[in-house]
């Protein structure tokens, strides 16, 4: 994709988060990192009549591996004060978990991370469609107090949901304090820390993230009061299990946060060779009606585990029920307000 389409669309996006003449927004790259998109950005900001930053971070180490919930601005206590001062912050470097993200969160100034590459981000733009399902779906999530979700291969698991807030998702950032990822397009919370009890069996086309991997042997996770307390199946269960341990944090086996896609444009086929772009696998997130359920830190959501030992597992075939209404029944949405054509 040519710098100009970037820019087009980059101003597409910024138009639906809200953009306007006066206001600051600083875009956050690392070393050699995508600065062809902070200069999209830059490009498309300026044009809206924003006030544009850019603000480059040295470089990781080569012996440094990238980790959930830690960043360069730890250390940079100014950096992270000019971005709390910033009305938009957009983040092409991954803060999410990080004490910095909330922090910034909490000074008012909305985020939008960016990372997936242009061709991805072009075909999963944001609308106002999607942006009303999945406000429908929040509004439906906010007063259950009660999920469960089951399946053909066996799962059937039980979350109680009295502690965590219900997060929207989709693509794009115009209310101050709230963080978005371009592209997405689901609704999750998370289950009480001890209330989360039963069953998960990963069957076969369902989804190992980060590894970026399709599952082809059922994965069995049995889950007692919030804590996986075993794993089992074939060589992707010990390849989830060798995953977590090389962590040495047992709290890498507290049940983290759980939602459905509704996000039409996403493939859950895109994976395959010839297929997939790159990225960290916000696709398979967001696909229309994947169930899916993440293990490990609860902070995003206000809860006390910051482990850096994070799976998403988005599943095909479910069926969600909140307070036993159905919400997903077979891997399809149920509820009439939140279906599209197909």
């Amino acid at each position: 994709m040519d710098q100009f389409s970037f820019t087009e669309i980059c101003l597409q996006q910024l138009k639906m988060s809200g953009v306007h003449e006066g206001e600051k927004l600083i875009v956050l790259t690392q070393g050699n990192d995508r600065l062809d998109y902070a200069d999209a950005f830059m490009a498309a900001g300026q044009r809206l009549g924003a006030k544009m930053y850019h603000m480059r971070l040295p470089s990781v180490p080569p012996i440094g591996a990238w980790a959930v919930g830690q960043t360069g601005l730890a250390a940079m206590p100014e950096a992270v004060e000019a971005l709390k001062a910033a009305d938009m912050l957009i983040d092409c470097i991954f803060l999410l978990f990080s004490p910095e993200q909330m922090a910034i969160q909490a000074s008012g100034t909305r985020i939008l991370t960016a990372v997936e590459p242009p061709e991805l981000l072009a075909r999963m733009m944001p609308t106002k469609e999607l942006r009303e399902r999945v406000e429908i779906g929040a509004e439906l999530l906010e007063k259950a107090k009660v999920m469960r979700i089951t399946s053909p291969f066996g799962t059937d698991v039980t979350y109680k949901l009295n502690t965590y807030p219900t997060i929207a998702e989709y693509a794009c950032t115009d209310k101050p304090g709230r963080w978005d990822h371009w592209p997405s397009g689901f609704v999750f919370t998370g289950g009480d820390d001890d209330g989360v009890d039963g069953t998960f069996v990963v069957g076969p086309g369902d989804i190992l993230l980060p590894q970026n991997i399709y599952v082809r042997e059922p994965i069995t996770y049995t889950i007692e009061k919030g804590w996986v307390t075993d794993i089992r199946g074939g060589l992707e269960a010990e390849l989830v299990k060798s995953y977590m341990s090389a962590f040495n944090d047992p709290r890498g086996m507290g049940m983290s946060h759980v939602g459905w896609g509704l996000n039409q444009n996403a493939k859950w086929h895109a994976m395959v060779p010839g297929e997939f772009p790159g990225g960290m696998g916000m696709e398979p997130r967001s696909f229309y009606g994947n169930v899916m359920f993440s293990t490990g830190p609860n902070n995003e959501l206000g809860g006390p585990n910051d482990t850096a030992c994070h799976l998403d597992i988005p599943l095909r075939g479910c069926s969600l029920f909140l307070d036993d209404e159905p919400i997903v029944l077979n891997g399809d949405i149920a509820v009439k307000e939140m279906q599209v054509a197909r």
